[in-house]
């Protein structure tokens, strides 16, 4: 059944985030804004509910009536749509389902907005996600190889350097480092390789 008039009486809308985060001690805001067709007037009324839920975290949390005393504060503007409040050092009790209700009569109907409060402690700012675990365990083997690397060609080089130095001349038994050319294709160079293999 729709009455005549009704409509003009639906026309406010509401708006509050469905789900707050925050931490122990650290205040958090709860946002809350309103649209309605009539003038704000000083008949508007914003009221804010709290609907606990049950909390389990090592050890339960029941809800205790007053516990908001002297920790909720304005932050809103009716001027400007806003209905916002603040809560000052939000504990793990603090959890649950908050209600953002507004009226501007003769805007007296709207949806129900509700927004989700989480609160937990605070922990280390950096965690170990496993992106960064992962980037870890390939970055730190790959530093190492390049380490080991660099000392061993130092090395190498080094000795070469030394036996520069020395006038060090290869002994015809030693195999060279350098690619073997295309002399081993040939039977001399077969040959060579064999007798190089028996000494």
């Amino acid at each position: 059944l729709v009455l005549p008039g009704a409509c003009g009486a639906l026309s406010m809308e509401i708006r509050a985030s469905a789900k707050v985060r925050a931490f122990v001690g650290e205040q958090v805001s709860l946002k809350c804004s309103f649209t309605s067709s009539a003038p704000v007037t000083e008949s508007l009324t914003v009221d804010w509910t709290y609907r606990p839920i049950f909390h389990y975290q090592s050890v339960p949390y029941p809800t205790t009536t007053g516990k908001f005393k002297d920790r909720i504060s304005w932050i809103g503007s009716v001027a400007k749509g806003d209905a916002s409040i603040a809560i000052q050092s939000p504990a793990i009790s603090d959890n649950g389902t908050f209600i953002c209700s507004v009226k501007n009569p003769p805007d007296v109907y709207h949806n129900i907005p509700q927004t989700v409060l989480i609160v937990t402690e605070r922990g280390l700012s950096f965690q170990l996600t496993s992106a960064v675990l992962l980037s870890i365990l390939v970055f730190l083997p790959s530093v190492v190889v390049v380490v080991l690397l660099l000392v061993r060609m130092g090395r190498k080089f080094g000795v070469l350097k030394e036996k520069k130095k020395f006038g060090y001349k290869k002994s015809s038994i030693e195999v060279s480092d350098e690619p073997e050319r295309t002399e081993t294709a040939s039977c001399l160079g077969k040959l060579r390789n064999w007798c190089l293999n028996c000494v």
